[in-house]
């Protein structure tokens, strides 16, 4: 692959640059050349411009047979909220693996969501030399698929909303006419999705005049309770003063007042059903199941009950295919789904990771990112993710900084939009000692799964070899299959040579085995304490609500689901001022929901807000067009 054309040698300048500068200042190959060295013909992709394309599913029906390439994930040590470059590292060791050793390799990474590219992260296309390009695209609006989320996400709102109303208005008779109403023959029919009610509710008849008066009420009155409803309305801005909103308010709902409120849209069930789906059909089963609330009765209510399944489908079969992209470097990127792993399962989607197994083949790469620290994105890559893909991963790669090491050896807060510390800028190796404790943890819990743990060390400027040495021993000590040294934010795949030699001697030593954290046929509140103890907690506390919630699941028949934790990713706990490797701590469990279309229970560990903020100085602040070039600045 080294010989291909679209494999790019970069030139790298000291200092670096700013991102969108680096990411403007090469001109991206014609997506089809990225394609062509997938050996993807035309008819396997549907272009958006000259530097995306989507990826069609119908490539995992064709290369069904083929064997798969080698699987990585990487997740990293409990971050500052700066971010310790694992997006960056991700890129950075595909760049190194496509680009300096000669392999097949595609990096399959998440979607951005706009909140924090606007808000106070920045993007999410990596940075320095190892990005995804073009990095602007990559960060706003890609090829629409969040859009369609939110699209998706609120037409089932107004469903629910709308449901209620003409229920409240209607007799039953009234209701089951407007439901199925005479064609132009004066004959009724069932829709085809209506029949999902039918059956659900043990309705064998297939004409609506032959149901009884009671079988008609059952049918068309669905009798929500609103004060069960779970679900909200998304959008992708990171909007406060919409974490808790009134609806209903205007004169012609005639008093159907309630209170609801906007999440972010990756946060958004759809989000994890997209990222979770196995195929379209699969796609059309989850939509249709998604739980919006319960009827007055405890009953649960699903999408399809509301006759919206097959309209959520229509808004998201162009969103189940992965967009292609690349890297700086020419290798290929499918970015799709993109859930953050502190309030959902933190992983970009199924069939993009299928579809780059069978692309790369025997001895090919493919690197996946799991969000945040690996207490949460990792843990539910493997519990979640692996679970429903049957995918199984031969390596798992954490990376960590001084930076953050330092902050959990106990040094001052690191808080975004301020200063450093000295004490981070300076050499002071007991403190990264220290720290270490977080990084052996994540070891631990990492290695439990049966897969090789390599240690990427994210180099930045002012760390020093001894305190770099310190971490190296803590990681071999820790029982890390090996640890490196890498600089591919400076120099690009070059930097990152040594981190893809150790992946792929990691990968080669075929003694991994997948082992799941629990089991799926123990009790929610068991599957709850197995994490929690992996966090280092001595024992769970359950608050009343998420007493009632857990019984209500557990009679509804979910309580066979995986669990995934919402809980604050700057700590091992639940209180993210807690640093290092805490434990003995008692894990607050504040409320339990469900994502049965998605396919899992998440528990809200303390207060999780499901709708970030804007800071005082948002990263809005720097965005601008050139409009004399037409090119996008400012962008991070």
């Amino acid at each position: 692959m080294s010989s291909s054309r679209s494999v790019r040698k970069l030139e790298v300048v000291s200092p670096v640059p700013a991102d969108i500068d680096i990411a403007n200042s090469v001109e991206p190959f014609h997506i089809s050349e990225i394609a062509k060295d997938l050996n993807l013909s035309p008819n396997h992709y549907d272009l958006y411009g000259k530097y995306k394309a989507k990826v069609l599913l119908s490539v995992l029906d064709e290369l069904e047979s083929s064997d798969n390439g080698y699987y990585v994930v990487v997740g990293g040590i409990t971050p500052t909220p700066l971010g310790e470059g694992k997006s960056t590292t991700t890129v950075g060791l595909c760049q190194a693996l496509g680009a300096y050793l000669d392999r097949k390799v595609v990096t399959c990474l998440r979607q951005p969501s706009q909140g924090p590219t606007f808000g106070i992260k920045g993007g999410a296309a990596g940075g320095g030399y190892s990005q995804v390009i073009p990095m602007d695209e990559f960060n706003l609006h890609l090829t629409g698929d969040i859009h369609a989320i939110t699209a998706a996400n609120n037409l089932l709102a107004a469903a629910i909303d709308t449901r209620i109303f003409h229920e409240s208005t209607q007799s039953d008779k009234a209701l089951f006419n407007r439901l199925c109403p005479p064609n132009k023959e004066g004959k009724r029919k069932f829709s085809d999705i209506m029949f999902r009610r039918l059956k659900k509710l043990g309705i064998t008849k297939t004409q609506p005049e032959d149901l009884t008066p009671e079988e008609v009420k059952k049918f068309a009155r669905l009798d929500i309770d609103p004060n069960s409803i779970t679900w909200r309305r998304v959008m992708d801005v990171n909007d406060r003063f919409l974490r808790k909103i009134t609806v209903g308010q205007g004169p012609e709902e005639k008093g159907m007042v309630r209170e609801t409120g906007f999440d972010i849209s990756v946060a958004s069930e759809i989000m994890a059903v997209l990222a979770l789906t196995t195929s379209l059909a699969d796609m059309r089963e989850r939509l249709g199941k998604m739980v919006i609330g319960n009827s007055k009765a405890g009953e649960p209510i699903t999408a399809d009950d509301l006759g919206v399944g097959g309209a959520l489908t229509v808004l998201m079969k162009d969103a189940i295919n992965p967009t292609l992209m690349q890297t700086l470097e020419g290798t290929p990127v499918l970015v799709h789904a993109g859930p953050f792993a502190n309030i959902a399962h933190g992983n970009s989607s199924i069939v993009a990771d299928k579809i780059a197994l069978k692309l790369v083949g025997p001895q090919g790469f493919v690197v996946t990112e799991a969000g945040f620290g690996a207490d949460i994105g990792t843990e539910k890559f493997m519990n979640i993710k692996c679970r429903y893909s049957d995918l199984r991963p031969q390596c798992a790669v954490i990376v960590a900084t001084i930076r953050a090491l330092k902050m959990h050896g106990g040094g001052p807060e690191v808080v975004a939009g301020k200063p450093l510390d000295h004490a981070y800028l300076n050499e002071n190796v007991p403190l990264v000692e220290a720290g270490c404790v977080n990084l052996a943890r994540h070891i631990i819990n990492t290695k439990a799964y049966g897969v090789n743990v390599v240690v990427a060390v994210n180099k930045f400027s002012t760390d020093t070899e001894a305190e770099m040495n310190a971490v190296m021993n803590a990681a071999m000590a820790a029982g890390a299959f090996n640890a490196v040294i890498c600089t591919h934010h400076a120099h690009g795949g070059k930097g990152a040579v040594d981190l893809g030699v150790a992946v792929q001697r990691a990968c080669a030593s075929g003694n991994q085995q997948l082992k799941y954290l629990y089991p799926l046929d123990i009790s929610i509140k068991e599957k709850i304490e197995a994490i929690a103890k992996s966090y280092g907690a001595s024992g769970v506390e359950y608050t009343e609500q998420a007493e009632k919630q857990i019984e209500m699941y557990t009679k509804q028949g979910f309580s066979g689901l995986p669990i995934c934790m919402a809980k604050t990713q700057y700590s091992f706990s639940h209180n993210a001022a807690e640093k290092g490797a805490p434990s003995g701590f008692i894990l607050p469990i504040r409320d339990v929901r469900a994502s049965i279309g998605a396919g899992f229970i998440y528990p809200l560990v303390g207060t999780m807000s499901t709708m970030p903020g804007l800071p005082t100085r948002p990263c809005f602040y720097e965005i601008d067009l050139d409009t004399a070039t037409g090119k996008v600045i400012g962008l991070s």
